[in-house]
């Protein structure tokens, strides 16, 4: 059954469902009380001041208020640690974008929806993104609609939850709520005319049996690109007896597209619970989401050898337009045994990824070339098994100690499918490229089919020794089928000073397993090289290889080992009686082995890498490697204060900031290697790792409510950052944007919101014009931090019952 047609019938089921819990809502008189409990602490909090952590908590109002249409950016907008840079002309990427917590590595945050685990993409970041060779969780596709709450710990977490928890974890928290039903509908565009957009949402439950409810969600998006790429001035026809081609005068120059991706996205959501009675609770919750994206390559001239007037007289734009699905379905049980409280749990999903490339074709096919081609899929799945339990004891003191215990069982699956044969194949004619162009597909010898298991157990001690002082332990075992076992630790306090005032620290020891996608992923190209002499093509393999491949070996590059990192925090936190709560944290993140992918290298660079891939048929490599080991120091503050003025209605503001600094202490590559660190790991590279995340960040927004009306500003602060070029590096000037939204209560039901993002229409600072590609990227078209579409104004109308 394809994602399009289940997504059809989730979306009728959901349809019915909202029907019928219109009739049940009606019934219901009282609202549940809801008990907050967050990530990183399995003690009763209620507030970030009470964690030994940094944490934020953001509610769905928050969300809304951003007026965000992607659950990644509306994190960015409100958690300034939080990176979502926006790129363009990246392949892949520019559908799944990259995020990134504390300046670490897309995949060094851990993902979790209600507490569990949550899979990540299958795609892998390669073209110059942040992040570059990691992959990450979707955010974006759970919709805004269907969340409750985020929760971000920003702290190392892999004792308590596992691989991937070195810069923090978020945890998506799904609505849970079984009395109202809400409708939202919401249009915007930029204002330069583009980037148009519209958001159907449907948030609904009911109640079932007295003590069951089901929550469920249904999202349709659609968005036009946006393209700020300046006009083309290079030559684009062939010149006629010395003279410019007529056609000259009349091509529009505007020829690229760079700017943000066009998609369209439909997901559904739904979350469950059953207290069957005091001592036993069932729940389940899952989702499906399918979008389907369009950006452009690069423009292919008229004159261009890959061309075939032909077919394009005039040139082509290659549109990548990849489909992606993920789905996602957890079930499970809470109950008390022997007077423990134990959670019983088993989770699957999917992240599928298809690549389709339109308005393109294959020169080496001629001029029969087709002119669209699937080139090929990638997918990850994930299953995870827990049980988790957990006991309170008598202590010291007369104080309680929590013991918590579990084992867990996750099996990871990677698998590479080729692409159409016109995707990759080469056909010979005139010595032309193959492969369709834009994104050339993957090739039967780049298929793989992977998989890998691995079991961890973990205990885990919480305790209030006295009213001013808690603490707390954890130590986690881990054992993977492909390279063994790894130990994480972690030991957490906090001291009550006073009524106001208390202090809060961490020390842990984590690790970072590599991913499937690092293990498994390849993309062969074959290439067919003329000799200088005779002319006779000869074909020759070049791509990223795989940690398995014969080639990789045969360089000394062994199998990939687990990152590990060691982290310290501390840090001082106030809760006024007034209603201010003040939070100032410091830390220190040491990472040894970080994974990354190197550049490529070919054989005439070396004489050793020639002699070591013999008769393989590779021309040129890149592979993953263990090949850094860096530093990254912060501090992070949160000021917030709300007030009550009365006939002026009701007031909060918040403040947060942050800065943080990365440097490389150690780069290491395979020994053979030796003389290459520069092919492998070249400054571009090191300031992308190191540089291209802003290194300050600040948000200070306020809300204020007065009688019907609503109203939020938001001041961002986006420090500077760095990228590297072939030609130098180049630092890009924090800025300051700011964005409105009202909303008003037309009735007691109906409510109508619009606002504004970007106010001031604010631009990063363009390229230098050497980076500029003849001044066709204006503006940074990788890691842009807010983005490079300048202000845009949006509208939306909210129905409850």
């Amino acid at each position: 059954m394809t994602v399009e047609k289940k997504l059809s019938i989730a979306v009728s089921i959901a349809l019915t469902a909202a029907a019928y819990s219109g009739q049940v809502v009606a019934q219901q008189a009282q609202a549940d009380i809801e008990k907050i409990s967050v990530i990183g602490s399995r003690l009763s909090v209620r507030s970030a001041t009470e964690t030994s952590a940094p944490l934020d908590i953001i509610g769905a109002d928050q969300l809304a208020a951003t007026g965000a249409l992607e659950t990644a950016k509306a994190l960015q907008l409100l958690v300034p640690s939080f990176n979502f840079p926006t790129s363009s002309i990246t392949d892949g990427s520019d559908a799944v974008r990259p995020a990134s917590l504390r300046g670490l590595s897309p995949d060094h945050t851990l993902v979790l929806v209600n507490g569990k685990r949550r899979h990540g993409t299958a795609l892998v970041h390669l073209n110059g993104t942040m992040g570059r060779g990691s992959s990450n969780v979707d955010l974006n596709a759970i919709p805004i609609s269907a969340i409750k709450r985020i929760e971000v710990l920003r702290d190392g977490a892999a004792a308590q939850y596992g691989s991937d928890a070195i810069a923090g974890v978020i945890n998506i928290v799904l609505k849970d709520q079984a009395q109202s039903t809400d409708v939202s509908l919401s249009t915007g565009q930029t204002y330069k005319g583009d980037g148009e957009y519209y958001k159907a949402s449907l948030n609904s439950g009911f109640r079932f049996a007295n003590t069951g409810f089901v929550n469920f969600s249904v999202e349709h998006q659609h968005k036009n690109g946006t393209n700020r790429a300046g006009p083309d001035p290079r030559q684009q026809y062939a010149s006629i007896n010395g003279e410019p081609d007529p056609r000259e005068a009349g091509f529009n120059r505007l020829s690229h597209k760079v700017g943000d991706a066009a998609f369209e996205q439909q997901a559904v959501f739904v979350n469950a619970g059953y207290q069957q009675d005091n001592k036993v609770q069932w729940y389940g919750f899952g989702g499906l989401s399918h979008r389907e994206s369009s950006s452009g390559a690069f423009y292919r001239r008229a004159s261009d050898a890959r061309n075939i007037t032909d077919i394009y007289p005039d040139g082509f734009l290659p549109e990548i337009a990849p489909q992606s699905s993920d789905y996602s379905l957890t079930a499970g049980v809470k109950f008390e045994l022997a007077d423990w409280q134990v959670d019983l749990s088993a989770g699957t999903g999917e992240s599928e990824f298809d690549y389709y490339v339109n308005n393109s074709l294959n020169a080496s096919f001629g001029p029969g070339s087709p002119t669209s081609a699937y080139a090929g899929t990638l997918q990850n799945s994930e299953q995870n098994f827990n049980i988790d339990a957990s006991k309170g004891f008598d202590f010291v003191n007369n104080s309680e100690l929590v013991v918590s215990a579990g084992i867990s069982r996750r099996h990871n699956a990677y698998r590479i499918s080729a692409g159409d044969e016109l995707s990759w194949r080469n056909y010979g004619y005139q010595g032309k490229a193959g492969g369709i162009q834009g994104f050339g597909g993957f090739t039967p010898e780049s298929e793989v089919d992977e998989s890998r298991h691995n079991t961890a157990v973990y205990v885990e001690l919480e305790n209030a020794l006295s009213d001013n002082f808690t603490w707390g332990a954890a130590l986690r075992q881990e054992d993977y089928s492909d390279f063994g076992s790894d130990t994480s630790w972690k030991l957490s306090g906090r001291y009550q000073l006073n009524e106001q005032w208390a202090l809060r620290a961490t020390a842990n020891d984590a690790f970072r397993a590599p991913s499937v996608q690092q293990l498994y992923f390849s993309n062969l190209s074959t290439l067919f090289v003329a000799d200088p002499q005779t002319g006779v093509l000869t074909p020759t393999e070049s791509g990223t290889f795989n940690n398995i491949s014969t080639v990789t070996r045969a360089i000394g590059q062994g199998p990939l080992q687990p990152e590990s990192a060691t982290s310290i925090s501390a840090g001082i936190t106030f809760q006024g009686d007034s209603g201010l709560t003040f939070t100032l944290d410091t830390y220190r993140i040491a990472i040894d082995d970080r994974i990354i992918l190197t550049g490529s290298v070919n054989r005439a660079s070396s004489a050793v890498l020639d002699q070591l891939l013999g008769d393989s048929g590779a021309d040129s490599v890149r592979f993953f490697t263990n090949a850094v080991d860096t530093t990254t120091q912060g501090v992070e503050a949160v000021l917030a204060y709300q007030w009550d003025a009365g006939l002026w209605g009701q007031w909060k503001t918040s403040f947060s900031a942050q800065y943080n600094d990365s440097s490389i202490d150690s780069i290491k590559v395979p020994q053979l290697l030796d003389g290459l660190q520069q092919r492998l790991f070249d400054r571009v590279e090191q300031v992308r790792l190191t540089k291209a995340n802003p290194n300050k960040g600040a948000v200070w927004s306020v809300n204020h409510q007065h009688n019907k009306l609503t109203s939020d500003v938001r001041l961002n602060y986006f420090g500077p950052y760095t990228l590297g070029y072939a030609t130098g590096d180049k630092t890009y000037s924090g800025k300051v944007t700011v964005d409105v939204s009202f909303n008003y209560a037309l009735t007691d039901t109906l409510q109508l919101g619009f606002g504004a993002s970007n106010l001031f229409d604010t631009y990063p600072d363009k390229q230098p014009e050497v980076n500029s590609f003849n001044g066709i990227f204006v503006y940074p078209n990788t890691n842009a931090p807010f983005g490079f579409n300048g202000g845009s104004y949006y509208a939306d109308l909210r129905y409850s019952f």
